[in-house]
């Protein structure tokens, strides 16, 4: 949620921020709809005031012998303004909520212009893409073939877009998540495993909601939502809550099951596991103090890119468009891995800084000191790994001419095969 004082102060500079993200039309009518509730508090808290004080002289009237009638006519004028004044109050203010729960994130200076996954701007690429001398196929076909990925089976029971992974990729998976975790931890991210069923405050509160609700899977029933990502109950891990400075910062990683509707996705994405409804996820998850939230960023961006090296995935590094960035996002790298059957680059990680906006709807503050007042944390989060994704990235860079694939050394230790089939 963005800072009202701000917008109200400078909102210019909101709007020119906004319009970078194609949101700054609804700047005005926030402003409208602040400035009318700003009228009405004081005319209604101004009526009340009136309305105890010639209830008073009423009851001394009345001691006196005399009527009141005067003052009574005029509790009454004074009460029906006062009910017609919380009826328009309550709209205002509704309306105010709409709007501003529904603006993203103010961009990053940094944040590259455009509206499109094609502006991000290329930081540097790493690692060497593999060269072969066959034709290299996609991880559905390896996978298939294996005996690895079952997706004609996941369709069956769950519906489009479900596999049964199987056999030695699930020690894969299992490798992963634990090197991933160990590596983390190392980095001072304290291991989570949260809720994955959460309320809609939770998802309002990081910001996937209003905006994202086609992406959610909802159990209408329960009133719980699943959750695309664990930074959503990791984010609400201390909402309405006030941290004390010496906490900070607070970093967790946490594993969970993540489920996505993916509304509206087609083509190539959709085919094996590159993009599913169901799938595994290490997050990183960061609160820290707002000076440090630039340092932050770029901390998290390191962790991903040792995971990457010590995965020996080849990869580029992305500043995403401001346009293109998710509503809670202030700036966002991504880490693409290179797919060699799309001879392209895809998406792999991500980090944001979410600045404020996050803690700000979900009420997260530290002290800075023992007499200060409580001030807005910032949020952060990062992926370690996205496991089907990197899965992916693994089976088809390290494949062999007979169908099977090896795997980087790092992961031999946490029970990951060192190869994979044979055909």
């Amino acid at each position: 949620m963005l800072d009202l004082k701000l917008i109200r102060s400078d909102p210019e500079r909101v709007k020119a921020a906004l319009a970078r993200r194609g949101a700054a039309e609804q700047v005005d009518e926030l402003l409208d709809f602040d400035a009318r509730r700003r009228e009405l508090l004081p005319r209604i808290e101004g009526a009340q005031a009136e309305r105890k004080t010639l209830s008073k002289q009423i009851g001394e009237a009345k001691q006196r012998g005399e009527d009141g009638g005067e003052q009574m006519r005029a509790v009454q004028a004074l009460k029906e303004t006062i009910e017609s004044g919380k009826v328009e109050l309550e709209r205002v203010e509704a309306d105010l909520q709409r709007i501003v729960t529904a603006l993203p994130n103010l961009p990053d200076p940094d944040a590259p212009e455009g509206m499109t996954e094609e502006d991000a701007v290329v930081l540097r690429e790493e690692g060497e893409r593999p060269e072969f001398d066959f034709e290299p196929r996609d991880h559905l076909e390896i996978g298939s073939e294996l005996g690895l990925i079952d997706m004609e089976a996941g369709a069956r029971v769950s519906g489009s877009r479900f596999a049964y992974i199987k056999g030695d990729l699930v020690l894969l998976e299992l490798a992963l998540v634990r090197f991933a975790l160990d590596l983390v931890r190392g980095e001072g991210h304290e291991p989570v495993v949260p809720p994955v069923l959460v309320r809609e405050e939770a998802l309002v509160g990081t910001g996937f909601l209003p905006g994202d609700r086609d992406q959610i899977y909802e159990v209408p029933k329960d009133e719980l939502f699943l959750v695309g990502t664990s930074e959503v109950p990791l984010a609400a891990l201390h909402a309405d809550e006030i941290l004390a400075a010496e906490q900070l910062p607070l970093r967790y990683a946490g594993f969970s099951t993540c489920f996505r509707r993916e509304a509206g996705a087609a083509g190539r994405d959709t085919r094996g596991i590159f993009r599913v409804h169901q799938f595994d996820k290490v997050e990183m998850f960061s609160f820290v103090e707002p000076g440090e939230s630039a340092a932050e960023h770029e901390r998290l961006l390191a962790i991903e890119e040792r995971i990457l090296a010590e995965l020996e995935i080849p990869y580029r590094v992305v500043n995403v468009a401001a346009g293109d960035l998710g509503a809670p996002a202030a700036k966002k790298y991504d880490c693409e891995a290179w797919i060699p059957s799309q001879g392209r680059y895809r998406e792999l990680t991500s980090c944001s800084n979410t600045t404020d906006y996050q803690a700000r709807r979900l009420g997260c503050r530290y002290r800075p000191g023992e007499d200060e007042a409580p001030q807005v944390v910032h949020t952060l989060n990062g992926t370690a790994v996205a496991v089907g994704r990197t899965m992916i990235a693994l089976i088809e860079n390290r494949q062999e001419r007979d169908g099977r694939f090896t795997l980087p050394t790092i992961l031999h230790s946490y029970g990951s095969p060192a190869r994979i089939g044979t055909l």
